[in-house]
C-alpha cells in the first residue's frame, strides 16, 4: 500500500484536475450526526458505520461518505448550477474482510444542476475515464432508475411497491418479497398464525417494547390488506427477471431493454434516458458499444443511487474494492432539501488504490 504522504499528494493531484473542470474544494466534517444517516438508510448503516456520541451532540458517525454532508451544505446555500470537489477520509468498518482499509481517502467531483441531466451524467463518467485510462480499468455501468421504474409499474399495491422500492438495494431480501407478492413461497408460519386470529391480541403478554397498541393494530392491518392482496402475475415477475438479467455492451442493452419495453410500458421514460445518455457519452467520444451494461450493477453498495451509477475495476486485481464509483442521486436532494430538490450526479476515486495499481502522484 502507498504510504500516506504519497497518497495525499495525489489526492491534491486530482482534485486539482476537479478544479479545472469547474469544481469549487469544499470541507466537511469528519464527525456527522448519526439522525440524518439513520433516517436515510435506517439501522443498517450501523453494520458498515463507526459511530459515538456525546451529551451535547448525541449520536455521531465518522464520516462514512462525502455525498450527504456535500448534499446537505448544497440545499443550505449553494448556488445554482454548481459544481463541487473534496478530499479527505472516510471510515468503514470492515467486518468481514480484514484486508479493507477501514479508514481511507476519496477525491470526489459533484455536479448539481438542472439542464441537461444526461449531459451531466456524461460529463462525469468522461471526466473520470479520462483520469483512470491510464490504468487499464474495466468500466461497469448500469441505471437503477430503470428498475425502480419497473417496480413503480407492476399492477399491485402501492404498499407492496414500497417495500420492493426500499429493498431494491437488498437483491436477496427484494427477490424474497418478489416470490412471496406472486405466491412462489408461502407466508412465514408466525404472520399466518396471526393473520388467523380472531383477536391477535387475545393472551398477549404485557407490553415491553417502544410500539404502543396502535401500532401494533397498524401493522397487523397492514398485514391484513397485504394478504388480501392479489399475486403478482407471472408474466410481471418474467419481465422483472428478464430486466435484471440485462448484462451486454451498451448499445445491445439499450436494444434489449427497448425490446423489454413493449411489455413493460412503464420503463419506457428510463430506457429513453439511458438513449439520451449513451448519445451524450458517444458525443464525448467514448465508445459506447465497448462500454458495458448491467442492470443489476449498483444494487449492493450504493443505495441512494436512483438513476446512472458506474464504476472502475482492476480486472487483474480481483482483491481489491472498485478504484473509483459513482453516480445520480436526485432523490437524495428531495429527501435532505427541505422542500428544494435539484438532479446531481457525481462520484469518487480512491487516490491509494490509484497509486497501489501504478498511477503517477
Amino acid at each position: 500500500m502507498a504510504a500516506r504522504a504519497a497518497i495525499l499528494a495525489e489526492a491534491a493531484r486530482l482534485r486539482g484536475i476537479f478544479e479545472a473542470a469547474g469544481a469549487v474544494p469544499v470541507e466537511t466534517p469528519i464527525l456527522q450526526p448519526a439522525e440524518v444517516l439513520l433516517d436515510l438508510y435506517g439501522e443498517d448503516i450501523r453494520a458498515r458505520a463507526y459511530v459515538t456520541s456525546d451529551t451535547l451532540r448525541g449520536e455521531q458517525m465518522l464520516r462514512p461518505d462525502f455525498t450527504v454532508p456535500v448534499v446537505q451544505m448544497h440545499m443550505t446555500d449553494g448556488a445554482e448550477p454548481a459544481r463541487y470537489t473534496y478530499a479527505g477520509e472516510v471510515f468503514r468498518r470492515q467486518e468481514e474482510d480484514a484486508r479493507r482499509a477501514n479508514e481511507y481517502i476519496q477525491v470526489g467531483f459533484e455536479i448539481f444542476a438542472r439542464a441537461a441531466p444526461e449531459q451531466a451524467d456524461a460529463e462525469v463518467f468522461a471526466l473520470f475515464c479520462d483520469i483512470l485510462r491510464p490504468l487499464g480499468l474495466r468500466a461497469a455501468t448500469g441505471d437503477i432508475g430503470i428498475l425502480m421504474a419497473a417496480v413503480a409499474g407492476l399492477r399491485t399495491s402501492a404498499a407492496r411497491k414500497t417495500a420492493l422500492l426500499r429493498h431494491i438495494w437488498r437483491p436477496r431480501r427484494f427477490r424474497a418479497l418478489i416470490d412471496r407478492y406472486a405466491g412462489r413461497t408461502p407466508v412465514p408460519e408466525a404472520r399466518a398464525s396471526l393473520l388467523a386470529a380472531a383477536d391477535p391480541m387475545a393472551g398477549a403478554a404485557p407490553l415491553m417494547g417502544l410500539r404502543g397498541p396502535d401500532e401494533i393494530a397498524a401493522r397487523i392491518k397492514a398485514l391484513h390488506a397485504d394478504a388480501a392482496a392479489g399475486p403478482l402475475s407471472g408474466t410481471e415477475v418474467d419481465l422483472l427477471d428478464a430486466l435484471l438479467a440485462v448484462r451486454e455492451t451498451s448499445d445491445n442493452a439499450l436494444e434489449h431493454l427497448r425490446d423489454i419495453a413493449v411489455d413493460l410500458p412503464a420503463i419506457v421514460p428510463a430506457v429513453d434516458r439511458l438513449a439520451r445518455r449513451l448519445d451524450a457519452l458517444a458525443g464525448r467520444g467514448l465508445d459506447v458499444a465497448r462500454l458495458d451494461f448491467e442492470a443489476s450493477y449498483g444494487r449492493t453498495q450504493m443505495e441512494y443511487y436512483d438513476g446512472f451509477v458506474f464504476g472502475f475495476y482492476a480486472e487483474s486485481r480481483p482483491d481489491l474494492p472498485p478504484v473509483a464509483t459513482g453516480g445520480r442521486y436526485d432523490a437524495l436532494t428531495r429527501q435532505l432539501g427541505q422542500g428544494r430538490e435539484i438532479p446531481a450526479v457525481g462520484g469518487v476515486i480512491r487516490p491509494g488504490l490509484v497509486l497501489d495499481l501504478g498511477g503517477a502522484a
